[in-house]
């Protein structure tokens, strides 16, 4: 039995506009130890599945299909079952901790809550257990910072107690929202090797979410690519970003800046783009979510809904397009 399984998960919201569909039959199974990574530009649907899978969709928000833990239907659940599961079992790092965390409340109160909740703890055992935990993720001096309020730590540490927070009751699920945004590159590689080296400390599952590619494909061995709420492309990290099949999936990689190219390229180059931008959800088409914006659209892929095209391994993609897309090699050479 998968640990946490998704089946044409969906979150529709409602506004004074209509509905509108932020995801769209998301599926997915992840198993105990298992990386799987989501990708895709801002507003593609990323951290919108990460609060459905929390429990934590607007309350605007209609959440439909199924999403099971360990086989308990999660879907449908009551919030007070929801608050059961939030924290113990599935635990988010948020990406923003200055938003996430309460700014009158000491981190180390914010830390020992779960604890105490979840896990039955006494005040002055989930207190200890808070300062190992700040130890655990490398705040200098943790008994006596525990009784600071977050505004008196940098960016990097109040992601760790952020990281202390989601690991504090030993969850089976970690999903990562761009955990190391706005950090710098040194304290981002020390934040990615914990949450590495506790992933696999503790057998737990991992989602992580981020538009760095360089970021997933260092840290996961699944990923999805996500597009209008939808996945348009699956497969191994090593499957997708070796052998990128959907226009959009190519169009990312393309525009990776690249140290050999930085160092040959005359300063006015400019890197590949990907023309337009991602349409709000009520400009969707019916069809193909990146219809218009890929150099393949044809008038059916606006209103045709793209199949999924099996490639060897565990690699699809959507596109009705396929032959003309495989048979291309111009965005395969950029992005490799």
């Amino acid at each position: 039995m998968p640990l946490l399984q998704a089946d044409h998960l969906r979150v529709t919201l409602r506004t004074h506009r209509g509905s509108a569909a932020a995801v769209q039959g998301m599926s997915f199974t992840l198993e105990r130890g298992d990386t799987l990574g989501l990708i895709g530009e801002s507003g593609c649907g990323k951290s919108m599945t990460a609060l459905a899978l929390m429990g934590l969709a607007p309350d605007n928000a209609t959440v439909s299909g199924s999403l099971k833990l360990a086989g308990e239907q999660l879907v449908g659940l009551r919030e007070r079952d929801w608050r059961r599961v939030r924290g113990a079992r599935i635990a988010m790092i948020f990406q923003e901790p200055m938003t996430a965390l309460n700014p009158v409340h000491r981190v180390g109160a914010q830390i020992a809550e779960p604890l105490v909740l979840h896990r039955g703890l006494t005040r002055r055992a989930a207190r200890a257990r808070a300062i190992a935990l700040l130890e655990r993720v490398g705040i200098p001096e943790p008994a006596r910072r525990i009784d600071s309020f977050p505004h008196q730590f940098s960016g990097g540490q109040r992601q760790r107690i952020m990281i202390a927070m989601a690991l504090a009751c030993e969850p089976d699920v970690l999903l990562a929202d761009e955990p190391t945004t706005a950090l710098d590159v040194t304290v981002q590689q020390q934040i990615l090797s914990l949450i590495r080296a506790l992933v696999a400390e503790r057998g737990m599952a991992l989602v992580l979410i981020s538009h760095d590619l360089g970021l997933v494909a260092q840290n996961v061995r699944r990923m999805l690519v996500m597009y209008g709420g939808a996945v348009v492309e699956r497969g191994s990290a090593d499957e997708v970003f070796g052998h990128p099949a959907h226009p959009y999936t190519r169009g990312l990689l393309a525009a990776r800046p690249r140290l050999a190219h930085r160092l040959v390229a005359h300063r006015s180059e400019r890197l590949p783009t990907i023309p337009g931008s991602v349409p709000e959800l009520f400009s969707l088409p019916p069809g193909c979510p990146f219809a218009g914006r890929c150099a393949y659209t044809e008038a059916p892929c606006f209103t045709e809904t793209p199949p999924v095209i099996e490639l060897p391994g565990t690699h699809s993609f959507s596109c009705r397009r396929a032959d003309a897309v495989l048979g291309s090699t111009d965005l395969i050479a950029a992005s490799a």
